[in-house]
């Protein structure tokens, strides 16, 4: 199954039945179900890794980018894809899809776009983690 290609328009990138930014909640509170009473904090310690583990890969994406380095970029998006897919940031996981599919196929010309639009959309995840969790 191929990932449909991103389109630039004047406001960034456009997928058919692209999912919204940020955090989906039908993904939270599946995860949230795995700890029905809250005891546990589950979803608090998962949302917490996961921002670490954001802010870490998004650093190292920013060293593959610059020069560009093709195998870190499959790396870092892929991982990125994985974790990002599992905590509801579906949007962001997409767009790690789509830059692999580019590296896949050789089309170094879209990353610059990509990966501007990826960085972008991690960084309201980002944001939206730290709501989540009641910090600054």
């Amino acid at each position: 199954m191929s990932i449909p290609e991103f389109t630039i328009s004047k406001d960034g990138f456009d997928l058919p039945g692209e999912p919204l930014s940020g955090l989906d909640a039908v993904v939270l509170a599946q995860l949230a179900a795995l700890d029905p009473a809250g005891h546990k904090g589950l979803l608090r310690r998962l949302l917490t890794l996961y921002r670490s583990s954001l802010a870490d890969l998004i650093r190292q994406l920013d060293a593959a980018r610059r020069p560009v380095d093709p195998t870190a970029l499959g790396w870092v998006t892929h991982s990125l894809k994985s974790s990002s897919a599992s905590m509801g940031a579906l949007r962001l996981s997409a767009l790690c899809s789509a830059t692999e599919q580019a590296l896949r196929e050789d089309r170094l010309d879209r990353l610059p776009a990509l990966l501007d639009a990826l960085v972008a959309e991690a960084s309201l995840v980002e944001a939206t983690v730290r709501q989540r969790l009641g910090s600054d």
